[in-house]
């Protein structure tokens, strides 16, 4: 019962993901400014993270969790070093 209500969950959840990855994808590459290009990194990453999230409850697998907490972490580091750079124009520590 809770894997068929899952499975159909993902059915509707899947194109949605396909159809952000593509917006996000288009912004990254095309975005008229740096910060549209950082915004749709960032979005992208989270997107990832929370999908591998998802997978990992189907799966009942820690590997997975462990990727997208570190994938979401690593995003996280990215906006920090970026909005320093914006604000002081400085790169590194």
């Amino acid at each position: 019962m809770l894997e068929s209500t899952f499975m159909t969950l993902m059915k509707l959840i899947i194109p949605l993901y396909i159809a952000a990855f593509i917006i996000y994808a288009v912004r990254a590459f095309r975005g008229p400014t740096v910060v549209d290009i950082i915004l749709a990194v960032d979005c992208l990453s989270f997107d990832v993270a929370a999908f591998m999230a998802i997978l990992a409850v189907y799966f009942k697998s820690v590997y997975l969790v462990s990727g997208a907490i570190i994938l979401a972490l690593w995003a996280y580091l990215l906006d920090i070093y970026v909005a320093k750079y914006l604000v002081s124009r400085e790169v590194g520590a």
